[in-house]
This record gives structure tokens, sequence and C-alpha cells, in this order.
């Protein structure tokens, strides 16, 4: 029986499986223990700690107006393009006037880079042309076709396609001496006999071009 209780006290004495620190804590094999930090873990960003008491921490404000300019930085404004006054008053009008003068590039320095180009034909269908296309940077009508000569290079006629005419409002500015011929597509073509101007029309009464030489 005395050896019994010795045996019982000594076996007391003996830490257990998962063993003690110097405490008297109770420890895990390393195997076991957890690598991730705890999710208990609270991170508060500077400036976004919600007040909760006096002397808590203020949150950050945000201005998303822009600061004021600097006078001393210079500012670079895009230059608006001078047009001559009377290309503005009427686009069309100043290049009439430059039939027989203008080459394809002094069109080029005034309107910019063409849209495209075609060659034109003579009645015996051989290409005695060139006929380049522009925008017109006046916003007064759609295109301009200006088709210069083979020979000579200068500018022998232009061809104006309206935003929106129709041939009641043509024979109103310019008159009813025409003659008329019809066209394909139910088109009628009308060419005055008191000045040099061409107007293609469609079926609709809507003026499709203004050929001017």
């Amino acid at each position: 029986m005395k050896r019994f209780c010795l045996l019982a006290m000594a076996f007391l004495a003996i830490p257990t499986i998962q063993g003690a620190d110097g405490n008297g804590q109770k420890k895990e094999p390393p195997v076991l223990r957890d690598a991730e930090p705890s999710d208990s873990v609270v991170v508060t960003l500077p400036g976004l700690k919600t007040a909760t008491g006096e002397g808590a921490e203020a949150a950050t404000e945000v201005h998303l107006t822009p600061p004021p300019p600097d006078p001393d930085r210079p500012v670079f404004r895009r230059a608006k393009r001078a047009y001559p006054p009377e290309f503005d008053r009427d686009s069309a009008d100043y290049l009439n006037q430059q039939i027989g003068i203008w080459e394809q590039m002094d069109a080029q320095a005034l309107l910019g880079d063409p849209l495209g180009q075609r060659p034109s034909y003579a009645d015996d269908q051989t290409v005695n042309g060139q006929i380049v296309s522009f925008n017109d940077p006046s916003g007064r009508y759609k295109q301009f076709e200006l088709d210069f000569d083979r020979e000579s290079g200068r500018l022998r006629t232009l061809f104006v396609y309206p935003l929106e005419m129709t041939w009641t409002e043509c024979r109103t500015e310019f008159g009813m001496n025409v003659r008329t011929t019809q066209a394909n597509k139910g088109r009628t073509f009308y060419s005055y006999l008191d000045r040099r101007l061409d107007v293609l029309v469609d079926a609709a009464g809507k003026v499709i071009s203004l050929g001017m030489y």
C-alpha cells in the first residue's frame, strides 16, 4: 500500500502530454499552433477613426475643388484659325471666285487635308482632270468638290453640296432662266442660261449639288 501511494504521487508530478510552461500554462506542439494572425485584430487608418467620445480622432475631409491657378504658370490656348472675311460670309461664293486662279495646294492651304479624290473625264471618257473633295470649315455647306484641270492644274469647276436646300429656295435665289434635263433615278438637272450655275435636284425636290464653273 505504501508503494502504491508513492507511485501515485510520482505520476501526478509528471507534466501532461501537451506540456506546460514554467507558469503552469497549457502548451501546444508547434505543428498544432495557428500561424495565421488573429481575426480579431482591428486596423484603423489615419483620419478614418470613428468618433466615439471626447478626444476621438477626426475623420479626414476630401476636397474635390481644384487648387487656384498659379499666376506664374503659363496658360496655353489653341488659337482659332482665321479665314478671310469673304469666306466666313459665304464659303461657296468665295471659292467660286478662285476658279481659274487656285491650284490644289492653294485649296489645301485654306481647307485642310482633302477627304478624297477621283479623276474627272471629258466627253470622250478620257481623263482630263482631278476632282478633290473637302469639308467646309465654316459649316455652312456639307462638302465641296474642286475640279482641277489636268494640263494647267487650275481650278475649273466647283461642286457645292448644301446641308438643306430645296429647288424652290434655289429658284427664289437664282431665278428660273434654266434649261431642264432629266437624269437617272428621277433626278433633274437644271442649267442656268444667265449665269455659270448647274443644279442637280432629286425626285423629292431637294438640291443635291450646285455646280459652278
